[in-house]
C-alpha cells in the first residue's frame, strides 16, 4: 500500500458531555426540555476511533480534534501527530458558545496548518479495514460517498403534508438542497453516508467566504440545531457541480450505520462486514443502551493506542 504524494489529515469533532464545566454553560443557554443528550453523550467512542484508525489508516499526517475548550482524559497530548484545536481559535467570539454541530463544521477548514487534503470524522466512526488513501482521494479528489435517495424530496414534502415531524437535521439537509438548486439549477437525490468524509479544504473557504457568504453568515451563529440550519452538505454539492469531488454510491459493506437503540451490534458487523462503520446516538437512546457501545468496542479495538496515555 502506497501512500500517494500528498498529505492527507483526519478532524474530529469532539465533546464530552458529561463535562459538569461544560454543562453549566450550556444549561445557561438551552431549554433543558428537549432531549439533546445523544448529541453530545461521551461513550469513549474518540478512544476506539482513534485505535481503529492507527490500525487500519498508518498514513494519516495529523490527526486535529476540535474540542469547546475541553480534553480527552486519555488523550497523550504529547503525541505530534495529535493537535487540540478550541472552538476558539476558529470561530469568531461573537457567536461562541456554539453547541451546533451543523455550524461548528463550517468552521473546520480555518484549522491551522491543516492540510487541502482532509478526512472529517465524528467520534462514533470506525475503520474496519485496512484502507488506503485512494480509497478517500482519485486523482487528488475527494471520493465522497452517499446513498442514492431518488424519492428525498418527496419523501419530506410527504411528512411536512402530513404533519409528520421533521428533524432540525434532515431540515438542515434540505435547506442545503434548496439553496444549491436555486443557485445551481441542480437536485443530487442522495443523502449522507453518515462516515468519513474526504474534502479539500479549498472547497470549504470556497462556500463559506465566497458562493454562498451571506446565506451561511445568516444562520452560522445558531447556537443549538434550528429550522434554518444549512447542513455542510451543500459543500458537497458545491464539489460535485464544480467536477472537484467524484461522487460514489455506497452500501453497508462499503459504509454501514448502525443505531445505538439497537444493540446488536456484532451481528450486524458480521452480517455486513463494513470497511466502515458508525454507532449513532439519537434521542431514541436510553443510557441502558449506550452503556453496551463502550463493551463492544473494547472487543473491536482491544490494543491501546499510541495517542493514549
Amino acid at each position: 500500500m502506497g501512500v500517494e504524494d500528498f498529505s492527507v489529515d483526519l478532524v474530529y469533532m469532539w465533546v464530552d458531555g458529561n463535562d459538569p464545566k461544560w454543562l453549566e454553560k450550556k444549561q445557561r443557554f438551552m431549554d433543558m426540555g428537549i432531549n439533546t443528550v445523544g448529541r453530545y453523550q461521551d461513550n469513549q467512542e474518540l478512544k476506539y476511533s482513534l485505535r481503529s484508525v492507527e490500525k487500519h489508516l498508518p498514513w494519516i499526517r495529523k490527526i486535529f480534534i476540535l474540542t469547546d475548550d475541553q480534553t480527552p482524559a486519555f488523550l497523550d497530548t504529547s503525541n505530534p501527530k495529535i493537535e487540540i484545536v478550541h472552538h476558539s481559535q476558529i470561530i469568531p467570539k461573537e457567536i461562541l458558545p456554539l453547541f451546533n454541530s451543523t455550524s461548528i463544521e463550517y468552521f473546520i477548514y480555518k484549522i491551522p496548518g491543516l492540510s487541502e487534503h482532509f478526512l472529517f470524522a465524528n467520534d462514533d466512526t470506525f475503520v474496519n479495514d485496512n484502507l488506503s488513501p485512494s480509497f478517500f482521494f482519485k486523482d487528488r479528489l475527494p471520493i465522497m460517498r452517499m446513498i442514492y435517495n431518488p424519492l428525498i424530496k418527496y419523501k419530506l414534502k410527504l411528512k411536512k403534508a402530513l404533519n409528520i415531524n421533521v428533524n432540525t437535521y434532515r431540515l438542515a439537509i434540505e435547506n442545503a438542497s434548496i439553496l444549491f438548486e436555486k443557485r445551481y439549477n441542480i437536485f443530487y437525490p442522495i443523502s449522507q453516508h453518515h462516515n468519513i468524509d474526504a474534502f479539500l479544504k479549498s472547497d470549504f473557504k470556497a462556500v463559506v467566504e465566497d458562493v454562498f457568504k451571506e446565506e451561511l453568515e445568516a444562520v452560522l451563529g445558531n447556537r443549538f440545531r434550528d429550522k434554518t440550519d444549512i447542513h455542510r452538505m451543500l459543500v458537497n454539492y458545491y464539489a460535485f457541480a464544480n467536477k472537484r469531488a467524484v461522487l460514489k454510491y455506497t452500501d453497508r459493506k462499503e459504509s454501514a450505520r448502525i443505531r445505538v437503540h439497537r444493540t446488536n451490534y456484532q451481528k450486524y458487523i458480521a452480517k455486513y462486514n463494513p470497511q466502515l462503520f458508525c454507532i449513532n446516538d439519537s434521542e431514541h437512546a436510553t443510557d441502558e443502551h449506550r452503556a453496551q457501545v463502550e463493551p463492544f468496542l473494547k472487543e473491536m479495538y482491544p490494543e491501546k493506542s499510541k495517542f493514549e496515555k
